[in-house]
């Protein structure tokens, strides 16, 4: 823990107050907002950053600052939630896949092997399409193409823990094939699946953000970062309509991958000692 708190790593720190100013705002922004974020006013159309209105107004009159701080609720909790889904549901594939081994994991990965096969983006569309443009849809959608990469990292780590010493002597004095998986392999698999969540709180928050874009993810009034986005590529010459919002996500994604760098270097073996 010391080692962690001292860490050198610049990015890793900007990538933490980042991250941490993103939820502190998310969570705090029904008081840090003056406005309500969906009250039209038709009198204070496209109205540039300026004292009145800090970022702006876009072409409902609508105060561009609230509905970045409001939008980050939505687009935050979603590739959290999603994340948190996503390497549960991971999780437990992989590690019964790699656990029992033989024709079940033949199988159960070629299933995920297959979800693989298309690219995530387009099939993230077409599942939200089907079932109908929503921000629960859209999570639905998102968890259904990361999961099988939780799988699957899951499973090579099972793979080579379960054949350790001190798994081999917990199944020599009786320790139920459940207990030793819960107990002896989840907890050393920890840290590279937390490594690669904090990564994909990032991707989430964009693919999230893309689908709102495509007007697959949330809808009309509530706030949302890539709505937002969306709405101001329909009013180019008014730029700060889309520019804060596209900074939000730029910012809250970049910040959560510098967090992964510095857990990553931090969990390596070949750094313990440094």
């Amino acid at each position: 823990m010391k080692r962690f708190l001292k860490q050198k790593n610049f990015l890793f720190k900007l990538g933490i107050v980042i991250c941490i100013g993103w939820v502190l705002a998310a969570l705090l922004s029904p008081y840090l907002v003056s406005q309500d974020p969906i009250a039209q006013d038709m009198t204070a159309r496209f109205q540039a950053p300026g004292s009145g209105h800090l970022l702006g107004t876009d072409e409902l009159g609508r105060d561009v600052f609230s509905r970045v701080l409001v939008g980050s609720r939505v687009s935050i909790a979603a590739g959290l939630v999603t994340v948190c889904i996503t390497i549960v549901v991971g999780t437990i594939y992989g590690g019964i896949a790699g656990y029992v081994g033989g024709f079940i994991d033949d199988v159960m990965m070629r299933i995920a092997e297959l979800i693989n096969a298309f690219p995530p983006l387009i099939l993230a569309m077409v599942i939200a399409s089907a079932l109908g443009p929503s921000i629960s849809n859209s999570v639905f959608a998102m968890t259904i193409i990361w999961w099988p990469n939780y799988a699957r990292l899951m499973r090579s780590l099972v793979i080579t823990l379960k054949e350790n010493e001190y798994i081999v002597a917990s199944r020599v004095l009786g320790a139920s094939h459940l207990r030793i998986l819960v107990k002896e392999i989840v907890p050393n698999a920890l840290g590279s699946l937390l490594v690669m969540a904090t990564l994909d709180i990032g991707n989430a928050i964009v693919t999230f953000s893309g689908l709102s874009f495509l007007g697959l993810g949330t809808q009309p009034p509530t706030p949302e970062w890539g709505s937002m986005v969306s709405d101001g590529v329909n009013n180019m010459n008014y730029w700060w309509m889309s520019t804060f919002p596209g900074l939000a996500i730029f910012s809250m994604s970049i910040g959560a991958n510098f967090v992964g760098d510095g857990l990553r270097d931090y969990l390596d073996p070949k750094l313990k000692n440094k």
